[in-house]
């Protein structure tokens, strides 16, 4: 590699290290027509597969030049950074000669807005139809949307790519004004619809026309700043509450602020990311996707913002000790996967087992579920064995170690 190319190569790679909204895929776009590449059971960036194998990426900006002056980004127009940008042409040779290498398994690809938000995305454009349809490419693409573009550059796009995002980067229009006031949240907003509509458009089609081309058949995510901003946890879970019920989103991704650039507007420099608060967002998170819960549960409470001391399902145990204890050979599987220490798994697996006989304490053992946490919240044929059923004494016992780290750089 030219010792330029290496260097564009290096600048771009390191821009792109603050998006964290990728993932293996799920999706199955075989080989075809002698292609090179295959992405089914394949994603994108360091993520690990179902048998535990990790999956490599090329994850990089296009440029790093941008118009806008978001204040929290590190290339945003002020600041005095080196640039760099690569051609549709060179991407797709790179992303090319690193597979064959063996080095990658796809590309994530992102991109400051360079000159406008319609240019940008035609050059995205240009990179998938090379990879596509010259070097007929068909491992895993995944893009990052330009809000702003036309409604047909993300459509084209979206027939070639395997999954896009749009990132909000701010939950509301408030921290948008305030950080990013180039940004506007309608505009945003209006490619995630599109997206959505789209993918439930092309499902139809292809019951009747099989031969139509998949419309980002991995879905769409997208990413929000932790910790830039003071909202607050309720705030940030309700946009992804709704994102969930209207728009399908396969994924909200929550990325802990890196303070990079001072401003009167930002935390300080020497603050640190708030990793733990981004943690309990994820657990939250997969509360509300697989667990059937909702926002107005786990704040049911005056708190605007999550228990750092413990994880969100066992918070709102402690706040619903009415439900507590609860007979594991009679609940159901709604119940079950409530109770502290009793995943999805675990659930499955009592009521497997109580089919056959009905579950001691032995049994539920047996099942694999956190006994630590759930031993106080449930009763086996009739007989608890854990700590008295108060919330105080439970949140001694239970409780995280003291966490050293405030839940916001806000205070």
């Amino acid at each position: 590699m030219k010792s330029d190319m290496y260097e564009r190569l290096t600048l771009l790679a390191d821009g792109a290290k603050y998006d964290v909204s990728c993932s293996s895929s799920g999706v199955s776009r075989k080989n075809k027509n002698n292609g090179l590449g295959n992405s089914q059971s394949f994603g994108i960036c360091h993520t690990w597969a179902a048998d535990g194998r990790c999956i490599s990426l090329m994850k990089l900006l296009m440029t790093n030049n941008c118009i806008y002056n978001c204040a929290y980004c590190v290339n945003r127009a002020e600041n005095d950074i080196p640039r760099a940008s690569l051609s549709p042409e060179e991407i797709a040779s790179l992303t090319m000669e690193f597979y064959r290498r063996n080095y990658i398994e796809g590309l994530f690809l992102s991109s400051a807005i360079e000159k406008s938000a319609d240019q940008t995305m035609e050059r995205m454009y240009q990179v998938l139809h090379l990879l596509r349809n010259v070097h007929n490419f068909n491992g895993y693409i995944h893009i990052k949307v330009i809000p702003g573009s036309q409604e047909d550059l993300v459509q084209r796009c979206g027939l070639l790519a395997d999954r896009m995002s749009v990132n909000m980067e701010l939950p509301s229009k408030r921290s948008l004004s305030l950080l990013a006031p180039q940004k506007d949240l309608d505009k945003i907003l209006n490619p995630i619809k599109q997206i959505s509509r789209d993918i439930i458009y092309n499902r139809d089609d292809r019951k009747y026309l099989t031969h139509t081309p998949k419309f980002v058949p991995a879905g769409q995510s997208t990413q929000v700043i932790i910790g830039a901003t003071p909202d607050t946890d309720r705030k940030i879970l309700s946009v992804s509450e709704k994102l969930y019920s209207q728009y399908q989103l396969k994924r909200v991704y929550y990325s802990a602020y890196v303070p990079v650039n001072e401003g009167p507007n930002l935390p300080s420099l020497w603050a640190k990311p708030p990793m733990l608060r981004e943690h309990r967002l994820y657990q939250a998170d997969w509360l509300l996707r697989f667990y059937g819960f909702t926002v107005s549960e786990l704040f049911s409470n005056a708190n605007e913002n999550m228990d750092i001391e413990m994880d969100p399902k066992l918070s709102w145990a402690l706040g619903h000790l009415e439900y507590f204890p609860l007979e594991i050979n009679r609940a159901p599987y709604s119940m079950l996967i409530r109770v502290p220490g009793i995943g999805d798994i675990s659930a499955k697996k009592i009521i497997a087992e109580r089919r056959v006989r009905s579950l001691d304490f032995e049994g539920l053992k047996r099942t694999g579920c956190v006994l630590k946490k759930a031993q106080h919240f449930v009763l086996a044929k009739g007989k608890y064995y854990g700590q008295k059923l108060e919330a105080d004494v439970l949140r001694k016992v239970l409780a995280d170690k003291p966490a050293v780290q405030q839940i916001s750089i806000w205070g």
